[in-house]
């Protein structure tokens, strides 16, 4: 585990204006800067950035947190991830927290492999581009394929020289141990002798999500019908070919900001489609779809779009990829090219607007592609088609959410002919053999109209809400302010008659907050405010120097993410440059003392009325000789809540 020192030391060096200005184009906005959203596409900048308060927030997604947050949102990486990108950005070395010599053992070994992998990597890069056979057999192999020079570059693209132990020479030459080659599988040990398993081959690096090679797919050169075309890495420490989508890396952004991942089957086709402009594809790598690879697009978005080539046969097989899709609760499309067409060689032959047309018109729902693709193997025979229906309800069982279980129902049945009772006759059987629930209604039953007084009322504005969150707002951005705070005090005057008197005392913003809370006995009935509150108090009280952005570093993710909401605000106004339109946002420092009273006051007067609401109730259920206490406490909260007005009026 990486040191909380190391921790500490990285969000105290690093500036979230900086790591964000690597991926959006931040313009001053006032003291804040603001740029366009790189979570969604938009015309008029939505994403803002604090430096002051070290946060940042996008009011298109509702996203927002602090640097460590937007890398894991953006780049995808897990927390450490984004710890290990900051360190290397800023040149923080890290630390590891104690480990047993058995941890250190395998840490070092994991490391010293993806050391070994980025050796290889830049080692066949080198080799391609500064050798005579790199560049007359490897080199020009990808120029025939069509690829420029900046997508060769883009994804490592290199070339193993035609030698039976040039890499593993070169290697041992530069000080790494052949046990780690051999780990990866760069290198065959048999004996005294090593060998080059990607010998003449050209390189494709197989990447993680947060871009260390994990292992490499190598494509032969040369026609020789004893030797498989293409060879992967064998699986290691580090490289698990069935938990690997080739390309994640360079895809992961496009997929999160199109919301759709395309699927395609091999390198080369994931390459032509980012030199034609579409970057949101991965492919398998030649192996079958696996639930882990599905899982890892499912980080990314819940849409998939699988790409065929005009192989029918190869169709047939892959639809076994199509049901592992929608038991991941995922929406799957199929597009299939023409015969004699693949992904690449399609691309390569139509302009980049021929191929994004040609996606956006041919790509259909998985239960129409299924259809299509088996009724001409059914024609007009009705057992062949019984089955094929069977077939498709048995893709629709995989389904885990009901709701889409119906609606691709009543779609199989129009497409297909056939009544809804039979499909949710078989839906029933296969989910009772499987051991799961079927949709209950018939279908004339889910589509009845909901009678007038069935209607909920519409939720209220829920009041306490907006009270703890203005409060919490406050300590944030005001905690540790001194200031004159004048409480209204109820004294007797020389007639006998009760009045309001001010008094005039100094404290601390949160000290106010806290004690008159605590007069009260008010607990936050919002779970995360309440959390957040307790925390701050403690912070304010014990820190000479209280700033928010260590206090955001210290939180949770989620805690993190609603203080970053409640900061954020109020800068969506600057957004919008509503002072060019006259219209002035209030500034708050302006009376700081008199918000916190006012705020303060009408909580006050808010659960007063509540409590008022909740007795007459008690009265109304309870016999006429028991409510005279009850009654009398009524009295007595309608005097205060009188007295609370009149000091909210004053205040006001």
């Amino acid at each position: 585990m990486i040191s909380k020192s190391t921790i500490d030391n990285v969000f105290e060096t690093a500036r979230v204006e900086e790591v964000i200005g690597d991926f959006v184009n931040l313009k001053k906005s006032g003291s804040n800067l603001k740029g366009l959203s790189p979570f969604s596409d938009e015309r008029t900048p939505s994403f803002m950035v604090s430096p002051v308060k070290q946060i940042w927030k996008d009011f298109s997604s509702g996203k927002g947190g602090n640097v460590v947050a937007f890398l894991m949102e953006h780049e995808h990486f897990n927390y450490p991830e984004a710890i290990r990108y900051l360190a290397k950005k800023y040149g923080i070395e890290i630390e590891e927290t104690q480990q047993s010599d058995e941890q250190k053992q395998q840490a070092n070994e994991r490391e010293s492999m993806y050391l070994v992998s980025e050796f290889a990597s830049k080692y066949f890069q080198k080799v391609m581009h500064k050798t005579d056979p790199g560049k007359a057999i490897g080199l020009s192999y990808f120029k025939e394929r069509g690829f420029r020079n900046e997508i060769i570059e883009k994804f490592d693209l290199g070339y193993c020289l035609d030698e039976w132990d040039g890499f593993t020479k070169e290697a041992l030459a530069e000080g790494y141990k052949l046990e780690y080659l051999e780990k990866t599988g760069l290198s065959i040990v048999k004996g005294e002798k090593q060998f080059d398993r990607f010998k003449g081959r050209v390189m494709f690096p197989i990447k993680s999500m947060s871009g260390r090679v994990l292992g490499f797919g190598g494509r032969i050169l040369t026609n020789n019908k004893k030797t498989a075309k293409y060879l992967n890495s064998p699986e290691s420490e580090i490289y698990h070919k069935s938990k690997v989508l080739y390309g994640i890396y360079d895809a992961k952004q496009a997929i999160a900001k199109e919301d759709n991942c395309y699927l395609v089957e091999g390198y080369t086709d994931v390459i032509q489609f980012h030199q034609s402009g579409i970057e949101n594809v991965v492919s398998s790598s030649g192996t079958a779809l696996t639930p882990e690879q599905i899982r890892l697009i499912n980080r990314l978005t819940k849409n998939i779009t699988v790409l065929f080539d005009g192989d029918a046969a190869g169709q047939r097989a892959s639809l076994r990829g199509i049901d592992l899709i929608l038991e991941q609760g995922m929406n799957v499309k199929v597009c299939t090219f023409p015969e004699g067409e693949d992904p690449d060689s399609f691309a390569k032959n139509h302009s980049d607007e021929e191929l994004k047309e040609f996606l956006e018109e041919n790509s259909m729902d998985f239960i129409r592609y299924k259809a299509s693709l088996l009724m001409e193997e059914a024609k007009s025979d009705p057992v062949k088609k019984a089955g094929l229906i069977r077939d498709m309800v048995t893709s629709i069982s995989k389904i885990p959410d009901n709701i889409q279980q119906e609606i691709y129902l009543g779609e199989c049945s129009r497409i297909m002919d056939i009544s809804e009772n039979v499909l949710y006759s078989t839906l029933a059987q296969l989910n009772a053999k499987a051991g799961k629930s079927s949709p209950q209604k018939s279908p004339k039953e889910s589509f009845k109209v909901v009678k007038d007084e069935e209607v909920k009322p519409k939720q209220k504005v829920d009041e306490i809400y907006k009270f703890e969150k203005a409060i919490i707002r406050i300590l944030l951005l005001y905690g540790k302010r001194d200031e004159e705070f004048e409480d209204l005090v109820l004294k007797e005057n020389e007639h006998g008659e009760l009045v309001l008197e001010p008094e005039k005392q100094e404290a601390k913003v949160f000290e106010k907050i806290f004690l008159d809370l605590q007069e009260d006995e008010v607990a936050f009935a919002n779970k995360s405010f309440q959390d957040i509150y307790n925390h701050l108090i403690t912070r304010l009280n014990s820190d000479e120097e209280f700033e928010v952005k260590n206090f955001i570093n210290d939180l949770d993710p989620q805690l993190s993410s609603e203080v970053t909401d409640i900061l954020m605000e109020e800068e969506q106004y600057v957004l919008h440059d509503w002072d060019r339109m006259d219209i002035f946002v209030k500034d708050k420092r302006d009376s700081i003392s008199r918000l916190v009273s006012e705020t303060i006051l009408m909580m006050r007067r808010f659960l007063v009325s509540q409590k008022i609401e909740e007795l007459k109730k008690n009265v109304k259920d309870t016999p006429e000789e028991d409510n005279s206490s009850t009654l009398q406490d009524v009295m007595d909260y309608l005097t205060l809540n009188k007295v609370l007005s009149n000091k909210l009026n004053r205040v006001m």
